[in-house]
This record gives C-alpha cells, sequence and structure tokens, in this order.
C-alpha cells in the first residue's frame, strides 16, 4: 500500500418506495425520482468499475448500502418499471431531436441525451442482466469494493440513543440485509449522515461490526485529541475501529458552465410535447433533459467535461499536499484522507459527477496516491497500536450537528415517531411469543414503522425538496402501524386492510417483530 491513500465513500442509500403496478403508466413522480437515480448513480458507477477492472487501475470504493436501495434493486416490479419508464424517455427523446432540428447547439444536447437512454437501456438489460445488486456484489468478490452496513432504513441515531431497542433493531435488520444481499458479514457500519452520539459504539460492537466512520469535527473535538488527527484509524474506548471522514462539498456543482440540472424541460414543453413521457392527465415530473448550464447559456458537453477533468486535478492535488504536509508532521508515517460522497444527492444535481470521480482516481494514481478501502488501512496497519479517543457528538447533516432533522419544518415527525417507537417495544413485551395472525401483524406494524423513520424523508421535508412524497411516505407509515396497535388492543382485524398491506412493499419479507424485544 502507498504512503499516501485516499478513501472514496459513497453512499448509495435511497428511501424506499412503494410502486404499483397501475401507476407505471403514469410515471409518478415517486417512481421517477428513483428510476433517475438507477440512470444517474448505480449504472454510472457499475460502468466505472467495469472500466478500471478491464484497465488493471487497482481503486477500491467505500459503498453503503441500506436495506432500502438492498430491497428495490432486487424487486422484480422496480425493474419492469425502470424499463417502461426508459422506453417512454426513450420515445419522448426521440422526438425532442426532431424538434430542435434546426438548433445545432441544441440538436446535439437532444442526441447526446438519447444516446444516455440508450445507453442505460443496453446496460441495464444486456449487460447487466436487470440484477444491479449481483454487479454490485461481483464487484465485493474482486475486491474493488466493501460494502458497508447501515441502519436498516436509514434511521438518525442520536435521536433514538436512549431507545436502545429501536437502535438494536435498526443496526440488526441493516447488517442481516447487506448480509442476505452480498453474502457476507460486512465489516463497517455507517451511521446515517454520520450522526454520533456516545454510546452508540457499544451497540455496534454488540453486534460484532469492525468500524464505523464518523465526521472530521467529531474526530478532532474528542476529549482524547488524537495524536495523527484524521489521517489514521483510531478506536473508541470499546476497541471499535474508528475512521474519519470529510464530506465533500457539493458547491462544485454550481459552476455556470456545468449542467443546469434544476432547468428541466418537464416544466417548459406542453403536454403534447411531453408525451409520452407524461401520459394526459399525469403529473409533470423531471425527464433529465436540460438544454442549460447553470450560467443560463445552452450547455456545452465538451466544456463540462474538461472543467471536470480540471476540477478532479485541483481536488486530488488539494488531497495531495495535505497529506504530504500530514505524513511530515507524523515523521513519515502512512496516512489516508477520507472523502463522504452522498451519492444520491450528487448524482441528482451534478450529471458530470462520475466524470468527475473517475478522473480524480486516474489523478491520484498518476500522483502514486492509492485509493482504497477503510479495511485496507487496517490490516496494513497490522499489529500496532491505535490511539483510542472519546469522539465529540456531531453529524454532516444541516450545519453539521444534524440540527435540519428536527427543523420548524418538520419537527412535528419527531413526536410521532418517538410515540410510535414506546409503543412497538411495549407491544412486544406483550405479545413475546405469539404466532399467526398477531405476529404477521405485529411483523407488518414493526416494518411500517422502520419506513417512517428514515431520516431521509425528514431532509427532504425542511429542504422543501419532494416535500410532499416525502409526509406523504411518513404518514402512510405511522397511520398503518397506528392501525396495526390498535387492531391488537382490540383484538380484531380487518383481513383485506391487513393483506394489502403485508402484500405492499417487497421490504423485510424476513421480519421478526422480536427483534425490538429487550437484550438480556
Amino acid at each position: 500500500m502507498s504512503s499516501k491513500n485516499l478513501v472514496f465513500l459513497i453512499n448509495l442509500h435511497h428511501p424506499y418506495i412503494k410502486l404499483d403496478k397501475d401507476k407505471f403508466s403514469k410515471y409518478e413522480e415517486e417512481g421517477a425520482l428513483f428510476f433517475r437515480a438507477i440512470s444517474r448513480l448505480y449504472l454510472p458507477l457499475l460502468n466505472m468499475l467495469s472500466k478500471f477492472e478491464k484497465e488493471r487501475i487497482a481503486a477500491k470504493f467505500a459503498l453503503i448500502f441500506s436495506a432500502s436501495i438492498c430491497a428495490l434493486l432486487d424487486d422484480e416490479e422496480v425493474k419492469c418499471g425502470y424499463n417502461e419508464w426508459l422506453d417512454s424517455l426513450i420515445e419522448f427523446a426521440k422526438k425532442e431531436v426532431v424538434r430542435t432540428k434546426k438548433n445545432l447547439r441544441m440538436n446535439s444536447v437532444a442526441r447526446k441525451n438519447l444516446d444516455d437512454a440508450l445507453k442505460c437501456k443496453r446496460d441495464f438489460n444486456d449487460v447487466y442482466g436487470c440484477d444491479l445488486l449481483g454487479a454490485f456484489s461481483n464487484f465485493a468478490k474482486k475486491e474493488f469494493v466493501e460494502i458497508l452496513a447501515t441502519c436498516g432504513t436509514y434511521m438518525f441515531v442520536p435521536h433514538f440513543c436512549d431507545m436502545g431497542e429501536i437502535l438494536n433493531a435498526q443496526v440488526e435488520s441493516g447488517l442481516y440485509a447487506v448480509k442476505t444481499c452480498f453474502g457476507r458479514n460486512p465489516a463497517g457500519f455507517f451511521l446515517p449522515e454520520m450522526g454520533y452520539a456516545p454510546e452508540i459504539e457499544n451497540v455496534l460492537k454488540l453486534y460484532g461490526v469492525e468500524y464505523t466512520v464518523l465526521p472530521r469535527h467529531s474526530f478532532l473535538f474528542s476529549k482524547i485529541p488524537p495524536r495523527s488527527g484524521i489521517f489514521a484509524p483510531a478506536k473508541f474506548q470499546n476497541s471499535l475501529d474508528a475512521f474519519a471522514s470529510v464530506k465533500f462539498d457539493a458547491k462544485i456543482a454550481e459552476n455556470p458552465l456545468y449542467r443546469d440540472t434544476k432547468d428541466d424541460l418537464s416544466w417548459e414543453l406542453s403536454h403534447e410535447e411531453l408525451f409520452p413521457f407524461v401520459r394526459d392527465g399525469g403529473s409533470r415530473h423531471a425527464t433529465t433533459f436540460s438544454y442549460k448550464k447553470n450560467g443560463g447559456d445552452l450547455y456545452d458537453d465538451a466544456a463540462a467535461s474538461a472543467l471536470a477533468k480540471c476540477d478532479a486535478r485541483d481536488f486530488v492535488e488539494a488531497k495531495t499536499a495535505l497529506l504530504s504536509e500530514a505524513q511530515e508532521a507524523l515523521d513519515g508515517e502512512r496516512v489516508f484522507i477520507g472523502t463522504y460522497f452522498d451519492g444520491v444527492s450528487l448524482s441528482r444535481s451534478w450529471a458530470e459527477f462520475f466524470e468527475f470521480l473517475e478522473c480524480s482516481v486516474r489523478e491520484a494514481f498518476s500522483r502514486d496516491v492509492k485509493v482504497v478501502s477503510f479495511s485496507d488501512l487496517i490490516e496494513n496497519e497490522g499489529a500496532k497500536e491505535r490511539q483510542k479517543i472519546i469522539p465529540y457528538l456531531a453529524a454532516y447533516s444541516g450545519s453539521r450537528y444534524g440540527e435540519n432533522l428536527v427543523s420548524s419544518a418538520n419537527n412535528w415527525m419527531m413526536r410521532y415517531l418517538r410515540k410510535s417507537s414506546e409503543r412497538l417495544v411495549d407491544l412486544v413485551s406483550r405479545f413475546p411469543d405469539d404466532g399467526g395472525l398477531k405476529a404477521r401483524l405485529l411483523n407488518l406494524g414493526a416494518r411500517e414503522l422502520m419506513l417512517a423513520q428514515d431520516c431521509t424523508l425528514a431532509k427532504m421535508v425542511d429542504s422543501n425538496a419532494y416535500a410532499n412524497f416525502a409526509s406523504e411516505c411518513f404518514r402512510r407509515g405511522i397511520v398503518s402501524f397506528s392501525n396495526a396497535y390498535e387492531a391488537l388492543g382490540k383484538n380484531t382485524v380487518s383481513t383485506e386492510w391487513f393483506c394489502s398491506l403485508e402484500k405492499a412493499h417487497s421490504i423485510f419479507p424476513w421480519m421478526n417483530y422480536r427483534i425490538f424485544a429487550k437484550k438480556h
């Protein structure tokens, strides 16, 4: 291993979305939201990994998988819906090529959009056989990626650090989902939004986790200052390994030359021009097509690509200089810098994200800086004693302390979550050994509450990005749990409601409500 190393930690979590077959023909926003993530994040990431494999570039990425994204990528209805969505997008793109033929620059962008849509169709079906999870699993076996688990439904753990049963259930379900999908126990566990609060490390250690990743300021504000700063792994007091990571600054995507992803054609064209992507009476949602750059003029693909390479060079140059300074200060020790990328957010707002990422890896190797995983750093440390620290409570959400997850816009959600969580723990203690319909009802209630605990929903409400969709998902989960709770109290249940809801989601088919029981 090189004496200078970079770790690229990419979060692939996406909130769970319920897709109905009868909605595919309308291409509702909730489905299109995830389909865009497939086209902009999961497929480009796999293509980049394939390219590095062919070129024998030994770069290894740390990827975060939640139970939500595992369930979505493995759902046959989602795969079918994505293909239908792509078909409508391709038909729309062909119409755009004809519509823009009198404007050469716009027509060039339209043809590029058509080529991209056709490539997604070809890659998804022919290259990866509609099995993206299988493709990621193959790269994990070849050690091109390291899989990290996270909470089952991406719950912000500091909000529940006084509720051990809830923490245990979220950690256990997240680990089990990754083991089920990839056939191996993950060594690392990612705390959603990198939200750390004291004592969480004890829960992770209980479940056999080897390491977790913390915000930079959580390391630096430790009660026991780390001798090596953020440039070397440390340990919690219970000997769980800890790494510091720096969140990537997304402001780089605002450069005037990059594509303006917010200026989508869906908001400019008529329903007739948008057909068949938006059907008559259907709601408008992003097409992923835009002809403008952030500066307002027509988008220039070549100029944006050149800028991505330049930005990648500057990014790696800055990291390399920092690594050199750190190594000199630490008397030549092996050093690393971890960089955290919010995959869904960056790929949605920055069309050139993967060009930047690929160029960053190539630039790093040209400077003799290796791109490795966290486990690689532990293994190459050998028996070297790592310093024990006491990290500070912190996160990478909001202004670095997660305050946007309980803001004036979304604080109403927390009282429902806390009360429902208390009720679920109480139900488990009251029905510890039940089977049959009661057990199925308890499993359903546990699943619905966990879906509502996804802190991505609170973030969306706070930022007003798809706030209506997020609020609807949250309310649906809380109401469904409350109905299950009341049915158990009355000892009666509507079988029609129960059976339809039980079949509504593909997530947690193995759910056992007893994971919320008190641990003895």
